[in-house]
């Protein structure tokens, strides 16, 4: 079944001097108006088009991309107040209205806003809401595993760290001693999946910033392995030996010899981090 406030490749059925009308199937014959039709439109053609309401609430067809569909999170900026509520540019020639009692706070005009975009159930109307707690519940099951990539929006920080939309639909953690860029609310990143926890809670790294750690965590296991298991480093050598025999930064180094144990691969004492499946000869 078709909803409004989602895209969809649909089926031309008629060209007027309206426009063209695809076939919505549940939702009827849409109009697609002329400006946003390819000048080469036909019957049978199919258009990837989405699908809203006019400013007369009537179902309409357009080939502009929305910056954000119905069941989605996305930052916003409010263009106009008025006595309805707050308009906001999502990249359609309608804006989309964040009504009074849908607004955490009250909008002010050119700021911008993160916003979950849903289907009033009363009158049917795409309608945005800056109250984005109720739309998440941190209960909620999950199937995500750890090293998935996934899409995030950054939405609140904790004492811990960035509080982070996971693909839309669910809450997770970015602790902020791992994060090494600025980070603002809205913001767009890729991320991973670290670990989910048995109270469901999930917690994330930045895709980038995964991708540099695990690259510097193979070049420590690579240097163990050349070394026969075993290399008198540790948290406490100087920053600049450690940098002249692994290139990198000791803040890094800690971070993936930590990650390194927390799998299992290495074992860290006074004396120095070796392989947890090589053993080391005696001397």
């Amino acid at each position: 079944m078709l909803t409004l406030g989602q895209t969809y490749l649909l089926p031309i059925l008629k060209v007027t001097a309206q426009g063209a009308y695809v076939d919505a199937e549940n939702l009827g014959e849409i109009l697609l108006p002329t400006k946003h039709c390819p000048s080469d439109t036909a019957v049978g053609d199919y258009l990837s088009v989405f699908l809203y309401q006019d400013s007369a609430s009537r179902p309409i067809a357009t080939t502009q991309t929305p910056r954000v569909q119905v069941g989605q999170f996305a930052n916003l900026t409010v263009l106009a107040n008025t006595d309805y509520g707050s308009f906001m540019d999502w990249g359609l020639d309608k804006d989309l209205l964040a009504p009074f009692g849908e607004q955490q706070k009250p909008m002010v005009q050119d700021r911008s806003y993160l916003v979950y975009v849903y289907l009033n159930s009363a009158d049917g109307r795409i309608t945005a809401s800056s109250k984005i707690e109720k739309f998440l519940d941190e209960q909620a099951p999950h199937d995500f595993s750890a090293g998935q990539q996934v899409d995030l929006i950054i939405a609140n920080s904790t004492d811990l760290g960035f509080k982070a939309i996971i693909n839309h639909s669910h809450w997770g953690l970015l602790y902020k001693n791992e994060v090494n860029e600025r980070l603002s609310f809205g913001q767009s990143k890729r991320g991973v999946i670290k670990f989910t926890r048995p109270d469901g809670k999930i917690d994330l790294a930045l895709k980038q910033e995964q991708e540099t750690r695990d690259q510097q965590a193979t070049v420590i296991v690579e240097y163990l392995h050349r070394q026969g298991g075993f290399a008198a480093v540790h948290d406490k050598t100087d920053p600049a030996a450690i940098r002249q025999l692994l290139g990198m930064s000791k803040k890094s180094f800690k971070k993936a010899i930590g990650g390194l144990y927390k799998q299992r691969v290495i074992n860290i004492s006074d004396e120095g981090i070796s392989l947890n499946n090589l053993k080391r000869e005696s001397t």
